[in-house]
């Protein structure tokens, strides 16, 4: 019988769960802000899986806060308006270019959190190797099925009884499209694509499933998920067929949409647990309807590092070299609490209003198709825009 590995306590004043898009922009704000944060990874390197995402004007403002907007936009296409900053980014390039922004060590990977309790003003988190770190300050970046969220107990996610299929396709000698965002949607259906460069594009269909002859055994099937996309493309535009028609099995994806209930964000306690809180899809899950899941998770790491930093500007008590744990505990709990108040609104109106737009888009009712063919284009285009021009502030410097 071989002896039991000991368990090896680790002490960390802030740790974040998850180094995904949350996760390092996170890391990477409190980095510009003068904090050390460990940020732990599941996965034995950088998750750079995924194929693309647009970046309205909301999410290049929290890039340029974190210093790395310059770098991406050198890598994107900006769409054809320019009264707005709208690209498709692929995913790998948002997380590299985060990344390198760091400290060497900031990621800790092959780190699986298993378990997570109190310990006084502290949080132990155990992790499969057997490691447990007791850290001051959590920050759960670890998506929808997030272990800090059920551990803080948010209530499980809504099905929003559509499911999503998503592509990426590469041509060699370059394609034609322009670079603009093209959608086509009804009868139960939205299919559209997005140039990420001059050699890539990337290309989704959100579906509701109760209104088609669909069969959930083709999601663990790429040959019958691109016969679905295809069948469903063939009514729509000859373009997309082809698009579709290119897309390699390996270049898909399939996915049930979920969102967490707008209702559960209003109350504070949902999105901190006195020295824990939660950053984008670990906290407001949303239908990719308007594009902001990536965006809104980018304004969460600045407004979160901001108000975490605030707190800490405040001088120190007369005689006191350092922070006691109980004076630490306090200011991030003042700070997380700061944090909770400025987002629950914009997230409570981002989760309710992507959900509403994907509804009308791929209703079959009568009256709902009659607007949408005159009216919904125009106002899914103006609300996009709208839900993309807010600014989530700078990152500034605080002397204490």
């Amino acid at each position: 019988m071989q002896p039991q590995k000991e368990q090896m306590e680790i002490n960390e004043d802030i740790v974040i769960v998850g180094a995904g898009i949350a996760g390092l922009a996170t890391s990477l704000a409190l980095h510009r802000l003068g904090l050390r944060s460990l940020v732990l990874e599941s996965s034995d390197s950088l998750r750079t899986s995924g194929f693309a995402l647009t970046l309205w004007t909301n999410a290049w403002r929290a890039l340029d806060a974190l210093g790395v907007g310059d770098t991406l936009r050198q890598h994107s296409l900006q769409f054809s308006r320019r009264d707005y900053d709208s690209r498709c980014m692929k995913r790998q390039e948002i997380v590299e270019t985060l990344e390198k922004e760091l400290p060497p060590g900031t990621i800790k990977y092959s780190s699986l959190v298993v378990s997570i309790q109190d310990s006084g003003l502290f949080k132990l988190l155990h992790l499969a190797d057997k490691t447990v770190l007791r850290t001051k300050v959590l920050i759960g970046c670890d998506g929808v099925n997030s272990v800090v969220a059920k551990w803080m107990g948010l209530p499980k996610l809504v099905d929003a009884n559509r499911s999503a299929i998503r592509g990426y396709v590469e041509y060699s000698e370059g394609h034609e499209f322009e670079p603009k965002f093209c959608a086509y949607f009804g009868r139960g259906v939205r299919i559209g694509f997005l140039p990420c460069d001059d050699k890539s594009l990337y290309w989704f269909c959100t579906f509701t499933p109760s209104a088609l002859n669909y069969d959930e055994s083709i999601e663990g099937s790429p040959v019958k998920m691109k016969q679905f996309v295809l069948s469903m493309a063939s009514n729509v535009s000859k373009e997309v067929y082809n698009i579709l028609q290119r897309t390699s099995l390996d270049s898909l994806y399939c996915a049930k949409l979920k969102l967490r209930s707008p209702l559960n964000i209003l109350m504070i306690y949902n999105i901190v647990k006195r020295n824990t809180c939660l950053v984008g899809d670990a906290l407001h899950p949303m239908t990719p309807d308007i594009g902001q899941g990536g965006c809104s998770a980018l304004e969460d790491g600045v407004v979160l590092a901001r108000c975490i930093a605030e707190t800490f500007s405040k001088k120190l008590p007369t005689g006191m070299e350092k922070l006691e744990d109980d004076d630490f505990y306090n200011r991030i709990k003042v700070g997380l609490e700061k944090y909770a108040k400025e987002r629950r609104w914009r997230i409570f109106n981002l989760i309710s209003t992507s959900y509403l737009v994907g509804l009308a888009q791929e209703s079959n009712g009568k009256v709902i198709s009659y607007l949408r063919e005159k009216f919904l284009a125009q106002f899914t285009i103006e609300t996009m825009l709208r839900m993309g021009d807010f600014d989530c502030g700078k990152l500034l410097t605080y002397s204490g």
